[in-house]
């Protein structure tokens, strides 16, 4: 029961805090100026504006067992360069909050129930 909380817990908040990256699509003048800073394009700021908060919905689908894996890689591999980028360009916030995403994501992905992984398949 313990593992089946964590997970669901870790996954929810994970899910949470990724959707809330919907707010690199509005534009504002606080986003764009955060990417900028950091040296970003700001077409990747609309790349990861849609791209998170489709795996935080794959994240808490049933199935797609395939999509899930890489969901928590893309995510883990964006938050890794949030939290190097975060410490280079000297900006506290994604600093702070980057680490504790990744390590709810961390969780979510090692207490997910059996139903949710990916299986081995045949050796050829």
């Amino acid at each position: 029961m313990a593992r089946k909380i964590a997970y669901w817990g870790s996954t929810a908040l994970a899910s949470l805090a990724l959707l809330g990256s919907l707010t690199y699509l509005t534009g504002s003048e606080q986003v764009v100026n955060g990417f900028a800073k950091a040296g970003y394009p700001q077409h990747l700021r609309i790349v990861l504006g849609i791209a998170k908060p489709v795996a935080a919905i794959v994240l808490l689908l049933p199935g797609f067992a395939l999509l899930k894996e890489w969901a928590y890689a893309g995510v883990t591999f964006a938050l890794v360069m949030a939290i190097i980028s975060g410490y280079l360009s000297g900006d506290v916030k994604s600093w702070i909050l980057a680490p504790v995403v990744l390590a709810l994501v961390a969780v979510s992905y090692l207490t997910r129930p059996p139903n949710r992984r990916l299986t081995a398949g045949p050796r050829l």
